[in-house]
This record gives C-alpha cells, structure tokens and sequence, in this order.
C-alpha cells in the first residue's frame, strides 16, 4: 500500500454465490416438498376412489342378490325378507375388505357397505388408511311383475 492512497473495501465472490446458492437449495427443496406432497394427494385420492368403487359395486351386487333371493320366494307365496336378507349377506360375505349391512323395510331391500384401503403417502402423517362408502337398494317383487 502506498501512503495517502484510500484503501477500497474488497467483496469477496466466494461470499455472494454462497449465499445465492443456499437460496436456491431451499427453493429447490420447498417446490420438491410440493411436487412430492401433491403426488402423494393424487396416488391416496386414487386409493379413496377405489374404496368408493368396490364398495359401490358390493353394494349393487348385494342388492340383487337379495332381489333375485326374495323373487323367488314371493312366487312360492312365503315372506321374501328373511331370504333376502341371507342373501345379501352372502353376497357381502364374499367381497373380501368389504362391511356391510342390508335392511328389509316394505318390500325395498337396502344395502349400505364400506370398504377400506390402506394410504401410501399419507400414512406419513398418520392416516393410514381411507375408507370408501356405497348404498344400493332393490324392490322385492315376484318375477314378471313390476313394481
């Protein structure tokens, strides 16, 4: 250094990028947490959908067992309910995951059931499973007539 001459602050480079670097880390880790956080939303609203779906469909299936079980039984001139309801728990019985519950009330049979199926990215934040529900009914009446 000469004598008299003012010194000049010195930036140092290495500093600046540093710092830029770290800013763009955290970004980067943040838009990451998003992506992965709305594919875990999209894959368990898929898991949900399927719950719903075969619950739906035990539901519809169930409630023609019932239909057909109770058809037969009001050609035989007997009380259709109590073979409906069999029938219908038969049928639920079969779908595996499947819960489910059948009433009889003035000649409609209704079916209400849910299903469950187990979450792959929300598990993470302790909800380990979504459950799907699905209804159907079915008016008892002996075959060929309507009602």
């Amino acid at each position: 250094m000469m004598p008299g001459r003012p010194t000049q602050p010195t930036v140092s480079l290495s500093a600046v990028g540093s710092e830029r670097g770290q800013s763009v880390s955290v970004f980067v880790l943040v838009v990451l947490g998003a992506l992965i956080m709305t594919t875990g939303l999209v894959v368990d609203g898929g898991q949900k959908v399927t719950a719903s779906s075969r619950a739906e469909s035990a539901a519809a299936g169930a409630s023609r067992a019932a239909a057909n079980a109770g058809a037969t039984e009001l050609l035989a001139g007997e009380d259709p309910a109590p073979a409906a309801v069999l029938a219908a728990r038969a049928y639920l019985a079969g779908q595996p995951g499947v819960q489910g519950s059948v009433q009889v009330a003035a000649g409609v049979v209704t079916v209400r059931t849910s299903a469950t199926e187990e979450t792959l990215f929300l598990s993470v934040v302790g909800i380990g499973s979504v459950t799907g529900r699905g209804a159907a009914t079915a008016n008892l009446v002996a075959t060929g007539q309507q009602r």
